[in-house]
């Protein structure tokens, strides 16, 4: 047998396996009482002397509950679990951050599986099973869902045995809430800055035109145009499919069409990958930033939009913000509160930087 050290020794290890009765006898008090103390019964007439002693062996042996053990009899584990695959995308995983944060404040703690999701047509559903299943085990009270990018999935059918939050993305069966970014409101604020800067020829350079992001922003520009008497000519307007040279392309297109007295004044880059690209194009033609062409971007992708030069002015993705609302939102749902809205949108905020 391993011999064990004294607790009550700096730099000694603890006993393992501690139980209750070895608490009760360590006091000198019986194993009921432990458990009243333990389990704060408020009901249970155990006076403050014997608490402290309690408390003291506690500390000197070094117990610890079964938490699988109190989950099962109070029903309630205290931990929220969440299922993602944005532990390896560097600018989201302020989504973790957020929702950390939250459950610490609310005397919660997260459990991250992680997991490809792949697409909407869940090419991964396997792994993704298995990855609320194994939650689901440790007797999380809840789930939160959360995507590296804005849009439609199917959640497994497991999820919805607890309540589940769904955090970038949303349930395209319609039956789980969602927090999500405003896209709309995103497109909005960028063009209102550039209007703001006496820019009118605003040309856009775009994501893939069928996913949510490239929908709400793209609507965004056209409201803010349409507010300031303004349309988006259909020329202006090219697809990057979010990467540096898909970005590069799209601005060679739109520049290279018009005469230079025509060339739009201002480039809206509907991320900021696609904005460093719209950089290498502008300098190739000779043009400076801002003072021939004003470039934002959206995203705040920092290790990019820091560090262009000129630094970029970009629409942020509020991700810490979403991932403290997803978990603030599935406290309301264990806690039996009803939600007022079954989508959330959050702000995108604008970030000043000096492209405009």
């Amino acid at each position: 047998m391993a011999k064990t050290t004294s607790p009550d020794k700096p730099g000694t290890a603890r006993q393992r396996g501690v139980t209750m009765n070895d608490v009760a006898k360590h006091a000198g008090v019986s194993r009921t009482a432990v458990s009243f103390v333990l389990n704060n019964r408020e009901d249970a007439s155990i006076s403050e002397e014997t608490r402290v002693r309690i408390a003291e062996a506690v500390q000197a042996l070094g117990y610890r509950p079964n938490a699988g053990a109190r989950a099962l009899a109070s029903q309630r584990s205290d931990w929220y679990g969440i299922v993602t695959e944005i532990v390896t995308a560097p600018f989201a995983v302020d989504i973790i951050k957020g929702a950390q944060d939250q459950a610490w404040i609310d005397g919660r703690f997260l459990l991250i599986a992680p997991s490809d999701q792949g697409d909407a047509a869940g090419p991964n559903q396997g792994m993704e099973d298995a990855a609320v299943e194994k939650l689901l085990e440790q007797r999380v009270e809840g789930l939160l869902y959360a995507a590296t990018h804005h849009r439609g999935v199917h959640v497994p059918r497991s999820a919805h045995e607890v309540p589940t939050v769904l955090v970038n993305c949303f349930d395209l069966d319609g039956k789980l809430p969602s927090i999500v970014p405003d896209e709309r409101a995103g497109g909005r604020v960028a063009v209102e800055r550039l209007l703001r800067a006496g820019h009118t020829n605003i040309g856009v350079i775009n994501l893939d035109p069928r996913i949510p992001a490239a929908v709400g922003r793209l609507q965004g520009v056209r409201e803010a145009l349409a507010d300031a008497g303004l349309e988006l000519d259909p020329e202006l307007v090219a697809a990057g499919y979010a990467t540096a040279d898909g970005g590069y392309d799209a601005a060679c297109q739109i520049l290279d069409r018009y005469p230079a007295k025509d060339r739009p004044t201002a480039l809206f880059c509907l991320n900021d990958r696609m904005a460093m690209g719209a950089y290498d194009a502008i300098k190739e033609r000779g043009l400076a930033i801002p003072g021939d062409i004003a470039v934002i971007g959206f995203d705040n992708q920092e290790l990019i939009s820091a560090y262009l030069r000129p630094k970029l002015t970009t629409v942020a993705l509020p991700f810490e913000k979403m991932g403290a609302l997803g978990v603030q939102t599935l406290a309301a749902l264990t806690a039996g509160q009803p939600i007022t809205a079954n989508q959330q949108l959050v702000d995108c905020p604008l970030l000043e930087r000096s492209s405009v």
